[in-house]
């Protein structure tokens, strides 16, 4: 199954093809497809009216630099502020982080959406791409967020998604632009990188997004392509039981697979059970790929967003309205200021 990207505000005739097919099981929306709450809660009502079958809807809405929609929506402090204030007072702290997955989560099923793709509980440990988005470099600490983090996300009716798994924090490389290689044994990640995935499945966490990275002292393949990282370590050794996606594959490190097709059939040989395709460019391809191959949405029905979704019962929640001013006490540095207020547009990062 994939889930595909689109171009704009708008569906093409060309989209609504794509929505067709049965590989086809959701839309992942980003900057690119927002312009307003009104306009974005509308192209979420015309993919759903034009698909034949349910459709996934999803998008990164984690906060700070990574936040697709920001007029009309909280500007969300990202998850590194949290630290600061766990090492004062742990039990505030953490009712923060449950309190900014509330509000996150609230906002986006608002909107119609189904799913964000969070948490992020990589370790803060100096990745060009995760940076800030991490909430400590301290495992237990994550751990401990990430528990709090998925019991705010499903309080909203939303699932959660830990990424990305097993630990994308600890090495420097960006896979969006390079090929990352961790050469670090099972045992080192159990100890640290693991420690908050571990925690999160044990909170109930909905789904999994794999990492690009290789771990050539566990398995020869970046995560997503390896079936010793899937099938033996989190399915049956940590025993997740939830969704696995791939991340975007048209990030530079999951080119090793080869092609498109190659790439497709290697997450999920491996046992992906969703594979992300963010590049419009690369859906006609991809929806090709899986011609023949035998594709069920029913293990999604899980992430599809549960509860009322209404702005105007969300505005009237005085909860709605206290959560935005609690979470002015997460620290917020000059850069993550000028994130929130625009200045800063991330592109496919996932």
């Amino acid at each position: 199954m994939l889930v595909i990207g689109v171009a704009g505000h708008e569906l093409t005739a060309r989209e609504r093809d794509w929505l067709q097919h049965d590989a086809c099981a959701g839309v992942i929306l980003f900057t690119r497809n927002f312009a307003s709450k009104d306009q974005v809660i509308e192209l979420n009502h015309s993919i759903r009216d034009a698909a034949p079958r349910p459709q996934l809807l999803c998008v990164d809405q984690e906060g700070g630099r990574v936040q697709r929609f920001r007029d009309g929506f909280s500007a969300l402090p990202p998850l590194e502020g949290f630290d600061a204030l766990y090492r004062r007072d742990v039990a505030s702290a953490l009712e923060l982080a449950r309190e900014h997955a509330w509000l996150m989560a609230s906002e986006i099923r608002a909107t119609g959406i189904d799913l964000s793709f969070a948490p992020v509980v990589d370790l803060g440990r100096g990745n060009r791409a995760i940076g800030n988005r991490a909430f400590s470099p301290d495992p237990d600490v994550v751990a401990d967020f990430t528990r709090a983090y998925v019991e705010g996300m499903h309080s909203a009716g939303m699932a959660a998604t830990l990424k990305h798994f097993p630990g994308h924090g600890s090495v420097l490389e960006d896979t969006h632009f390079d090929e990352a290689v961790d050469n670090r044994s099972l045992e080192e990640m159990r100890a640290l990188d693991l420690v908050p995935f571990v925690a999160g499945v044990d909170a109930g966490a909905d789904a999994v997004m794999m990492a690009h990275v290789v771990y050539p002292q566990i398995a020869p393949e970046p995560a997503g392509y390896a079936p010793r990282w899937i099938g033996d370590i989190l399915r049956k050794d940590m025993g997740f039981r939830g969704v696995v996606f791939s991340d975007d594959i048209g990030m530079a490190a999951a080119f090793s697979a080869g092609g498109v097709k190659a790439r497709i059939d290697a997450h999920l040989d491996a046992g992906c059970d969703v594979v992300l395709v963010c590049h419009p460019d690369l859906v006609d391809e991809s929806l090709h790929a899986l011609d023949g191959r035998t594709s069920s949405t029913m293990n999604l029905v899980g992430l599809m967003g549960r509860g009322p979704q209404a702005w105007d019962c969300l505005l009237a929640d005085a909860h709605y309205q206290q959560a935005q001013v609690r979470l002015g006490d997460v620290p917020v540095s000059a850069r993550d200021a000028g994130a929130a207020s625009g200045a800063i547009n991330v592109g496919n990062v996932a």
